[in-house]
């Protein structure tokens, strides 16, 4: 009976070694990783370290200079077990013996046994080097060891965020549910006539509401999609009829901003399958980002195709997006202007929605800026559009589940 150290990442591997060995009466103790090999010798006892060249973290080589510091390994056989290592520096940082992989499955138990027999050697003998080896490595760990703890920090961070924003999203839509309803008697003169200054009153507040409740919705989904949580439905639906929607829906705020607007959009119904209000809000977004950044009097066009991808591209004469944002827009609360000082309002949540919706139904979205070619735009009015494109396109019947978690 020895109980032996087996640092591999490899399940695979793990459970073919660990069934071999354990035929012979052999306690194997696992490790998936350099730092967590040391942590257990610094604990236990061992009469056997294998150990993998190709490992997580600290690689074999350094992890057996670390091993051969710890006072109770200096008389222990190490042993190499690996496909892509070299002999000559195993054997420099301290191992005993070195097997290559694939195992040979009828020698491995009498090589182990062989092995074992060794353990009375003498300390493995540490120059001068080694030692300065061994404490750069021990410093390695240290670092490693360090970084470890941050991302678990920031893994917590992370899962905090996406609570508040869900436990946000709902105290804010709780309240809001009666204020819609009553709004909606009040419009539809359910609870008494309105005179036009009434119902202007009232529209207003319908429209901030809705605009409201559309960056609660987003809120909801973007703390979804940090927990892989987001759902989609895929049912049929009309594409084209769906893009003249949210043209209609924004209308009234290009008429506020005095904008000119083109649209570009298939006459023909295009049948397709996905989850349409999830597509319609991705393609708001597009839309809503260009209204925003375009001042008063400028121009936008919205261009729709149905081959041989699903695709709408808006494009703007607003200022467009640095060059150094531009890989940055498409992530969470990351917006193109990044200024104190900026009119535009916006989380910067949008764009990176609108893309994890894309990608859900086996499209992509893109962003250019300038616009290095306008779909469907003739040359004239191309030319005017000078500040961002952003482009997204997905597939008519693409391959999710009736309900999915993405």
């Amino acid at each position: 009976m020895a109980r032996i150290l087996h640092i591999e990442d490899d399940e695979g591997s793990r459970l073919l070694v660990r069934k071999l060995l354990q035929a012979f009466g052999h306690e194997v103790v696992e490790a998936l990783s350099g730092v967590e090999a040391i942590r257990l010798a610094q604990s236990q006892s061992f009469d056997l370290v294998l150990v993998d060249i190709n490992i997580p973290e600290l690689d074999g080589y350094e992890v057996v200079l670390r091993l051969r510091s710890i006072e109770s390994l200096s008389s222990v056989p190490i042993v190499a077990i690996t496909a892509e290592g070299d002999q000559e520096t195993s054997q420099a940082v301290g191992c005993d013996a070195f097997i290559e992989k694939p195992i040979d499955v009828a020698s491995f138990p009498q090589q182990i046994s062989m092995h074992l027999e060794k353990k009375s050697r003498p300390p493995f003998p540490c120059s001068p080097l080694l030692k300065a080896s061994q404490r750069i490595v021990q410093r390695l760990e240290q670092k490693i060891c360090a970084l470890g703890e941050a991302n678990q920090r920031l893994e917590e961070l992370i899962r905090r965020r996406s609570d508040l924003l869900r436990n946000l999203s709902h105290e804010f839509v709780t309240p809001l549910t009666p204020v819609l309803g009553h709004l909606k008697l009040l419009l539809s003169e359910e609870l008494g006539p309105l005179n036009p200054a009434q119902r202007d009153a009232l529209l207003a507040i319908d429209g901030g509401l809705a605009r409201l409740r559309a960056v609660l919705d987003t809120l909801l989904d973007v703390a979804a999609l940090e927990t892989g949580r987001l759902h989609f439905f895929a049912r049929p639906y009309d594409f084209v009829r769906l893009v003249r929607r949210v043209i209609q829906e924004q209308r009234s705020r290009m008429l506020d901003r005095k904008l000119e607007f083109h649209a570009l959009i298939p006459e023909n119904p295009c049948p397709a399958h996905g989850d349409a209000e999830k597509i319609r809000r991705a393609i708001v977004h597009l839309l809503d980002n260009a209204l925003k950044f375009t001042p008063p009097g400028g121009l936008v066009v919205l261009a729709a195709w149905t081959e041989p991808l699903l695709g709408v591209a808006v494009a703007d004469s607003g200022p467009g997006i640095p060059k150094s944002r531009l890989d940055k827009v498409l992530e969470l609360f990351c917006q193109g202007d990044s200024s104190l000082t900026r009119s535009a309002g916006g989380l910067g949540l949008g764009l990176a929605f609108a893309k994890r919706v894309a990608e859900a139904h086996g499209g992509r979205l893109s962003i250019e800026s300038p616009p290095l070619s306008v779909p469907k735009v003739e040359p004239g009015i191309g030319q005017r559009l000078k500040g961002t494109l952003a482009k997204i396109e997905f597939q008519v019947q693409p391959h999710i589940p009736a309900s999915s978690s993405m």
